[in-house]
C-alpha cells in the first residue's frame, strides 16, 4: 500500500459557505426526518483548514473552539471516520494528521460551515493519505456526519431532495450576494421541531424552478421567533430580492453586480451601527475545493 503524503508542511484548503437559494418542506417522515427540496449553490467565501500529515498515528485539532469540544468537532469525525473506514477495507497504515482551522463563517448562520468543514476533511485526507475512496464512497461518508456534507463532498451546485442527500446537479445563475447575519444563532432541531412549521409544499421538478416562486419554509419560523431576524430582513427586502439561508440566521440578498452589492453592505453598516455581521461574496456553481485537489493531484 502507498504511504500517506509527507509533508513538512501546512496545506491549505477551502472550506466554502453555501447558500440554500430555496428551502421547501414536502413532509415529515415517521423516522422524524423531513422530506425536503432545496438548491444549493456554493459562494467563493470560507473557512480555510490547514492539514500536516505524518505517521504518528494521531489526529489532533489545534484550533480550540470554546462553543465545542475538540472531539466532537466534526472535522475530527471526519477524520476519525475516514480513518476507521480505511482500515475496515484493509487500507493498514499509519494515518497522523495535524489540523488547523481559520473560521470566519459564523454557527448558527445557515451557511453549512461545520458540514463544509467535515467534507473538506475527508476530501483533502483522502488525497494526502493516499486512500484513494471514490466521491461516491466519500458522499456516503459524509451523510453519516450530516444531512448537507454530500453535497460539498461532490462539489456542485445541486438541486437536493429527500433529507438533502438526492443530488442532480444544477446551475442556476451565479449572482452576487450580499449576506448578513443579526446578532443571534438559530438552532436548526430548533426551526424543524416547531409545530407551525410548514411540512406540505408540493413538489417540483428542477425544470420549475423560478426563485420569484420559490420561498423558505423555515423562515417564517425564524422571524416570528427571533425579532432581529425579521427587522434585518425587512430591511433589505427594500433594496433586493432577500431570504433566509437554511434554517438562518444568515439572510442573503441577490445582485447582479459586486459593486451594487458593496453599496447596499455601506448602507447597512450606517443604518446598523451596532455592527452586523456580513460579507460580500459570488456564487458557484463549483466548489473552488474540487479544482484545489485537481490541482495537487496533477502537481
Amino acid at each position: 500500500m502507498t504511504n500517506p503524503i509527507k509533508a513538512d508542511h501546512f496545506i491549505n484548503f477551502s472550506s466554502p459557505a453555501k447558500l440554500n437559494l430555496f428551502l421547501h418542506i414536502n413532509e415529515r417522515r415517521k423516522d422524524g426526518y423531513h422530506e425536503l427540496q432545496t438548491l444549493f449553490q456554493f459562494l467563493d467565501h470560507g473557512d480555510k483548514i490547514a492539514i500536516k500529515v505524518d505517521d504518528n498515528d494521531t489526529i489532533e485539532l489545534l484550533t480550540i473552539f470554546s462553543e465545542v469540544n475538540s472531539a466532537d468537532n466534526l472535522i475530527i469525525k471526519a477524520a476519525q471516520l475516514l480513518k476507521t473506514e480505511a482500515l475496515k477495507c484493509g487500507i493498514k497504515k499509519q494515518y497522523g494528521a495535524k489540523i488547523k482551522i481559520d473560521k470566519v463563517l459564523p454557527m448558527g448562520g445557515g451557511l453549512g460551515g461545520g458540514s463544509s468543514n467535515a467534507a473538506t476533511t475527508l476530501l483533502a485526507l483522502n488525497y494526502l493519505w493516499n486512500i484513494n475512496f471514490s466521491i461516491d464512497k466519500l458522499a456516503d461518508l459524509g451523510l453519516m456526519l450530516g444531512a448537507d456534507v454530500p453535497v460539498f463532498i461532490r462539489g456542485f451546485a445541486a438541486f437536493a431532495q429527500g433529507v438533502g442527500d438526492k443530488l442532480t446537479p444544477a446551475k442556476p445563475k451565479e449572482y452576487w450576494y450580499l449576506v448578513t447575519k443579526p446578532h443571534c444563532s438559530i438552532s436548526t432541531a430548533e426551526i424543524f421541531n416547531a409545530q407551525a412549521l410548514t411540512r406540505n409544499t408540493a413538489k417540483l421538478e428542477l425544470s420549475e424552478i423560478d426563485f420569484k416562486l420559490c420561498h423558505n419554509d423555515c423562515q417564517p419560523i425564524a422571524t416570528k421567533l427571533y425579532p432581529e431576524v425579521a427587522k434585518l430582513l425587512a430591511w433589505l427586502l427594500e433594496y433586493a430580492p432577500s431570504r433566509m439561508t437554511g434554517t438562518g440566521a444568515c439572510l442573503f440578498s441577490r445582485f447582479d453586480t459586486q459593486a451594487e452589492a458593496l453599496l447596499l453592505q455601506d448602507k447597512l453598516q450606517i443604518h446598523f451601527p451596532d455592527g452586523i455581521y456580513s460579507f460580500v461574496a459570488k456564487g458557484l456553481n463549483q466548489s473552488p475545493l474540487v479544482k484545489q485537489i485537481a490541482a495537487l493531484k496533477n502537481k
